[in-house]
């Protein structure tokens, strides 16, 4: 028996583990697959593929639980985010989506063996990090999307802001980037 290899060698070295959970995907199967769950998000749900919208409501929802109130909050003003909110967050597709979303990438990470706790190497690499999130998270507030919702799901349906945003997003990730090296590496 000592000569038999453990259950968890025999999937490490398994063909269709390694093709599907361990190597990466192609830029165009990801293109594909991303289309795909587009077309079935908008055909389920009615509405394009949106992340970033769903963490404005679980932040009123949170705000809520703890006795705060957004009725009178422009952004939650309408009939229609009320009506979102009043339902709760089980009842939200969109939230379904987004908890699918992270624990989809962390059992794909935990599948393909990379997941890592990795050291803080300075206070500047966490300034850099709290920056960075707060300045992504008010800009998808105020383009009305992230990259996904803004960018994939405005290019999709053929809006002209899609393609804006696409300019805007490259323009800023090469201004970061050069931030990022000038005074954070």
């Amino acid at each position: 028996m000592a000569n038999e290899k453990k259950f968890f060698d025999r999937v490490k070295e398994n063909q269709f583990y390694k093709k599907w959970f361990k190597s990466a995907f192609s830029y165009v199967t990801g293109a594909v697959l991303l289309s795909v769950l587009q077309i079935a998000t908008l055909a389920s749900t009615g509405n394009p593929w949106g992340v970033s919208g769903v963490f404005a409501n679980w932040g009123a929802w949170i705000y809520e639980a703890f006795g705060g109130s957004v009725d009178k909050w422009y952004y939650f003003s309408s009939e229609g985010a009320q009506n979102v909110l009043n339902a709760g967050i089980m009842n939200h597709p969109g939230s379904w989506r987004n908890i699918g979303i992270i624990f989809g990438a962390l059992l794909a990470t935990l599948m393909a063996s990379q997941f890592k706790i990795k050291k803080i190497k300075n206070k500047k690499q966490v300034i850099a990090a709290i920056l960075g999130g707060l300045l992504m998270g008010y800009g998808a507030r105020i383009a009305y999307g992230c990259n996904i919702g803004a960018l994939y799901s405005g290019i999709a349906s053929l809006s002209l802001s899609g393609w804006v945003f696409l300019v805007g997003i490259f323009s800023g990730a090469v201004v970061g980037s050069k931030l990022l090296v000038k005074f954070f590496m």
